[in-house]
Order: structure tokens, then sequence, then C-alpha cells
């Protein structure tokens, strides 16, 4: 029976799993999100949680004992600044843990784990965007009510064109008449000569 035990080992001894958690807390500080086994981002999880929480309270102290975890010194400088004045209002819960489809080598389950407050899929910051968004629609009603005046001074501009068109083809309308009117005219000659025939005859 595995009463009380709570820590998996993940297949690795005890230093080996040290070092690993280390470098992978190291990346997540680093990048905001990595991806990993479900497995190994639960175990991470919490292991970078406490140093979150130890990360609020900038003092030489608390900086020596994250170090003693983290191993990098630029780790370090980065979680104190940078990260630690996002998290500032948020109690606990810092991190999430989306899962992906298995890998396909050995159908491992596999997942992201990332810290909520720099996500742009979800939060605050995109609340703002959307908001953006709606003005951007608002300004773009505006622009389509000016579209259809556009459209209509665009019509008024072509049709004068079409006018012309039209004047430029009546010409050539006028002229056909003309000819059919020739041989209209030759038509009485012909019958003048077959009226001279007959008065020779």
């Amino acid at each position: 029976m595995r009463h009380g035990k709570k820590v998996n080992h993940l297949g690795r001894t005890d230093s080996h799993r040290k070092a690993m958690m280390a470098n992978m807390a190291s990346s997540l500080i680093q990048h905001k999100r990595i991806t990993t086994t479900l497995a190994k981002a639960k175990a991470l999880r919490g292991y970078v949680e406490p140093l979150l929480t130890k990360s609020k309270n900038d003092t030489t102290h608390s900086r020596r004992t994250v170090f003693s975890y983290l191993q990098d010194k630029d780790t370090v400088n980065i979680l104190f600044r940078e990260v630690a004045e996002k998290i500032a209002n948020r109690p606990g819960g810092y991190t999430r843990i989306v899962k992906l489809e298995n890998r396909l080598g050995d159908n491992a389950e596999m997942a992201i784990i990332e810290l909520v407050d720099y996500n742009t899929v979800y939060g605050k910051d995109v609340d703002a965007k959307a908001e953006k968004k709606t003005t951007r629609r608002r300004g773009g009603a505006s622009k389509a009510k000016t579209a259809p005046a556009a459209a209509a001074a665009d019509t008024t501009a072509a049709a004068p064109v079409v006018a012309e068109e039209v004047v430029e083809t009546a010409p050539v309308a006028e002229t056909a008449p003309a000819v059919e009117e020739t041989p209209a005219a030759e038509a009485p000659a012909a019958d003048d000569k077959e009226e001279n025939a007959e008065k020779g005859e």
C-alpha cells in the first residue's frame, strides 16, 4: 500500500528529479509557458508555486532560498523583478495546466503549463482587446454609412459618361438611315430605266 506517498518519483533518482524540476522551473519562469508530459507538469506545479509565493517578499533571505532551488541567478532576477509584480495581487494558483493530445511516439499524455498572468488567451487583457474591437466595429459602421453616399456620388459621376456614350452612338444611328435611303433613291432610277426600256420598245 502507498499510504502517504505523495511524491511522484517520475522514474528518476532523487538528485536527477531535483535537477530536472529546477531546470523546468527556470524554463517556466523565463518563457512563461512550457510543454511537457502531464505527470511532469503536475509535479512542477507543486515545485514552482511555493517559489512564486516566496518571490512576493523581496528580501535577501527570500532570494537566497529561491536560488537554492533554482541554481540560476538570471532566473531569480527575472522572478523577483518581473514575475513578482504580475502576481502580486493573486493569492495562489499562479500556474495553469492545459492538456494536449497524446505524444505520437509513446502515446504519453502531454500538457502545457503556463503562468496565468502572462496568458494572452484568457484574462483581463483579452477583455480590453475585445472592447477595442467593438470600438473598431463602431468606426467601421460609420464608414459603412458613408460608403453608400460615396457610392451614390460615384453613380452620379458615372451617369454623364453613359450619356456621352449615347450621344456618341446617336450619329452612327443617323448614318445608318442615310445608307438605307440611297438604295431607295436608286430604286426609282431603276424603275425609270424600265419605263424607258418599255417606251423604246
